[in-house]
């Protein structure tokens, strides 16, 4: 009898030292904080390495400075060239450090980091998704130091509270969507050549009505400068920002990024899935 209540009582001992199955993390919450984590890897890498961060904030200043201090001058607008000019400037900063994600992706495609990752249990489009959230934040502090330098030299935009909130939310879709496209690029290309996508981001908004009226172009040049995508883009940041009539810019802008956005995305997830399931 009381050799049966020992073995209940050690076995009811046993059983409530045995450990507890642990809580498994919902799969959504687990995906966020992967994502977290890799944009702020990819945000901490940027900030180490002096000559990117020096690079992506100083370009767009430079530039800008370039066309208000030597060509403003001679380039004649209503309300001043200033006004004018840093939305371009902005769009260009946008592009200039999305494509620097293209060079980022392909560091970790052939550095063996993407293998790396793949042993542990992340969620796998975090690495991606991460480098996105990461380009964000970091060209909307470069395009913040933008505008202060735009202020100082004279900028005086008439956009109001709702207006700057669309126009920071419209600048956030042009990163996300040129972001995408870079990190497409990044997968296909060796770091050196990812490197080439600049000449697109940077050279496309000088042929657009970033800087000048397409109005003073050459007419063989006037037809692709009114349709490509960086005019109405510009024209719509433009607008929120100074108050200048969008017209139809807004809608085109929008279908422009979305579509970019769209084959960006899918060229990106197909790619990195094919090359990380080898």
């Amino acid at each position: 009898m009381s050799a049966t209540i020992t073995a209940g009582g050690a076995g009811a001992g046993t059983g409530s030292l045995a450990p507890r199955p642990r809580a498994r993390t919902p799969r959504r919450l687990s995906a966020i904080g992967d994502v977290s984590a890799m944009s702020g890897r990819e945000f901490r890498r940027t900030i180490r390495s002096v000559d990117a961060l020096v690079t992506a904030l100083a370009i767009p200043v430079s530039i800008m400075l370039v066309f208000v201090v030597v060509f403003g001058g001679a380039i004649q607008q209503d309300g001043g060239y200033i006004d004018y000019v840093v939305p371009g400037t902005l769009i260009l900063c946008a592009g200039f450090g999305s494509a620097s994600t293209a060079i980022a992706v392909a560091q970790d495609m052939t550095t063996g980091t993407i293998d790396r990752f793949k042993t542990l249990p992340i969620y796998g489009a975090s690495v991606l998704v991460g480098h996105v959230l990461a380009s964000v934040m970091r060209n909307l502090v470069a395009s913040a130091l933008v505008i202060g330098v735009a202020l100082a030299l004279g900028f005086r935009p008439s956009a109001d509270l709702g207006s700057w909130v669309l126009a920071i939310l419209f600048l956030s879709l042009v990163i996300v969507a040129m972001t995408w496209v870079a990190c497409a690029a990044g997968l296909v290309l060796s770091v050196d050549a990812a490197g080439s996508i600049n000449f697109v981001f940077l050279f496309l908004p000088y042929l657009s009505t970033g800087f000048v009226e397409v109005d003073t172009m050459p007419e063989w040049l006037r037809g692709f400068a009114e349709y490509q995508p960086y005019t109405p883009i510009i024209e719509t940041l433009r607008s929120l920002l100074t108050g200048s009539p969008m017209g139809g810019y807004g809608w085109q802008a929008i279908a422009w990024l979305l579509g970019l956005l769209v084959v960006g995305y899918v060229c990106a997830s197909v790619t990195f899935r094919r090359r990380t399931a080898r």
